[in-house]
C-alpha cells in the first residue's frame, strides 16, 4: 500500500507556475493598473530583472516610448478579444538592441482588466525562416550545377583543343591571345568543378565525432598557414556528446569558416578568433514531412573581430554567388550550409560592429548521446 501523502499533487496554482515556467517564450500577465503582476523564467530573462523587481513597476517602465504593445494592450481591454501582432519592435537601452518580436496578447476572463502577453522572438523564427530559404537554394544550385556540368563543360574542352591547335600555328603576337582562351576555358571549368559538389546527393558515411577534435585540428591548420599571424582562442564546453557526422565535412566546414574569419581579419594587429562551443536547450526545428521537431541545442561557434559583415548582406550571406571578396565566387558558405542542413543542424550568422559570429546548432546524436543530455534535449528544458 502506498502512501500518497508522501508526494502531495501540486495544486492548482502551482500547477499553473510550473506550466508557464516550462513554457521556452516569455509570459507576463499585465493587471488593471498596468503592473506586472506574473512573470515566467523566460520573461525574467527577455526584461533583465526578477519577477519580484517587475512587479513593482508598470509595464510602460520596460518598453520603448510609444511601442505598439501598449496600445495593443489597451486594444485587448475594450474589445476583451485575443489579437497577433508580429514584426514588433521593442529595441530600447533597457531590453537591448534586436529586440523584434510578434506578440500574442488576450484578455483575462477571471481578472476583469488583465491581460496576458505572450512574446515570440523573431530571432527564432527568422532562423527557421532563412534555414529553409538556404536549403532551397542549395537544391536550386544542385541542378544547376548538374544542367552545367553538362551543358558547358563538354563544349569548353572542344574549344581549350582548338586554342591549343592554333597556338602552334598563329604568329607569336596572337599566341597571348590564344593562351587567355585556355586560361579562360580552365577558370570556367574549374568553377564547374566547384559546383558539381552542390549536385553530389551521395549519401556520406557518418559516425560519432567529438566536436573538438575537429576544432583543433582545424586550428591547427589555420595557425600552421593562412591564420599564422592571427590570435585564436578557444572556449569549449567539455561535457558535450559527441555528433553524429561526417568528419571530414565538419572539417571543411569549420575550415571555411575559419578561413573567412582570418580573411575578414586581415592585418590587424589586434586579430582575434575564438571558437566556442555550448549547449543550448531551447531551439527546435520542424522538418518538412514529419510532426516530429528536432531539438538543435549543441552550439558551435566561429567569432572574429573583424570589420563585420554589411547588413543588407547578411539575409542573402548563405545564397550562392553572393560575397565580399574581390576574387571570391561566392560558393563557400552556400556549400557549408548544404553540408550543415544535411546533417539536420542550421547556420547562422550575426554581426554587430567589430563582432561577427558564425553559429552553427546541431541536433544531438541518439545514439551517442548519454541518457542525461537525451532528457534534457527532449524536454527542451535547462532549469
Amino acid at each position: 500500500m502506498t502512501n500518497d501523502s508522501a508526494n502531495p499533487a501540486p495544486t492548482g496554482s502551482a500547477l499553473a507556475m510550473a506550466v508557464l515556467n516550462s513554457v521556452q517564450n516569455p509570459v507576463i500577465l499585465v493587471d488593471a493598473t498596468g503592473h506586472i503582476a506574473f512573470a515566467n523564467w523566460e520573461a525574467e530573462a527577455f526584461f533583465g530583472a526578477s519577477a519580484t523587481h517587475l512587479a513593482r513597476y508598470r509595464i510602460s517602465t520596460f518598453i520603448p516610448f510609444g511601442s505598439p504593445l501598449l496600445s495593443l494592450i489597451d486594444q485587448v481591454r475594450e474589445r476583451r478579444a485575443p489579437v497577433n501582432e508580429y514584426r514588433v519592435d521593442l529595441s530600447s537601452p533597457r531590453l537591448g538592441q534586436d529586440k523584434l518580436v510578434d506578440l500574442y496578447v488576450a484578455p483575462v476572463v477571471s481578472e476583469p482588466g488583465s491581460v496576458v502577453v505572450v512574446f515570440q522572438e523573431r530571432s527564432m523564427a527568422d532562423k527557421i525562416d532563412r534555414q529553409l530559404t538556404h536549403r532551397a537554394a542549395a537544391r536550386s544550385v544542385t541542378g544547376l550545377a548538374s544542367m552545367l556540368a553538362h551543358e558547358i563543360k563538354n563544349p569548353l574542352s572542344g574549344i581549350r583543343g582548338a586554342a591549343q591547335l592554333l597556338e602552334s600555328s598563329v604568329p607569336d603576337d596572337d599566341r597571348a591571345l590564344t593562351r587567355l582562351i585556355c586560361d579562360e576555358t580552365d577558370r570556367i571549368v574549374s568553377l564547374v568543378d566547384r559546383m558539381e559538389v552542390f549536385s553530389d546527393e551521395r549519401p556520406v558515411d557518418r559516425s560519432a565525432v567529438n566536436i573538438h577534435s575537429v576544432l583543433d585540428h582545424v586550428k591547427a591548420i589555420a595557425q600552421a598557414g593562412f591564420a599564422r599571424n592571427i590570435k585564436i582562442t578557444e572556449n569549449y564546453d567539455p561535457s558535450l556528446p559527441p555528433i553524429h557526422a561526417n568528419r571530414d565535412q565538419m572539417i571543411q566546414v569549420f575550415l571555411n569558416l575559419v578561413k573567412n574569419a582570418a580573411e575578414a581579419i586581415g592585418d590587424a594587429p589586434d586579430g582575434e578568433i575564438q571558437l566556442t562551443t555550448a549547449y543550448r536547450p531551447g531551439m527546435r526545428l520542424s522538418v518538412a514531412g514529419s510532426r516530429e521537431k528536432i531539438s538543435l541545442p549543441l552550439e558551435f561557434c566561429v567569432h572574429d573581430n573583424g570589420p563585420g559583415v554589411p547588413a543588407d548582406l547578411l539575409p542573402h550571406l548563405f545564397d550562392p554567388f553572393i560575397t565580399t571578396k574581390t576574387n571570391g565566387s561566392g560558393l563557400g558558405l552556400a556549400l557549408v550550409a548544404k553540408i550543415i542542413g544535411g546533417h539536420g543542424g542550421i547556420i547562422e550568422c550575426d554581426s554587430q560592429g567589430r563582432r561577427t559570429t558564425f553559429r552553427v546548432l546541431m541536433p544531438v546524436s541518439r545514439e551517442t548521446a548519454p541518457e542525461n543530455v537525451k532528457a534534457m534535449s527532449e524536454t527542451g528544458n535547462s532549469r
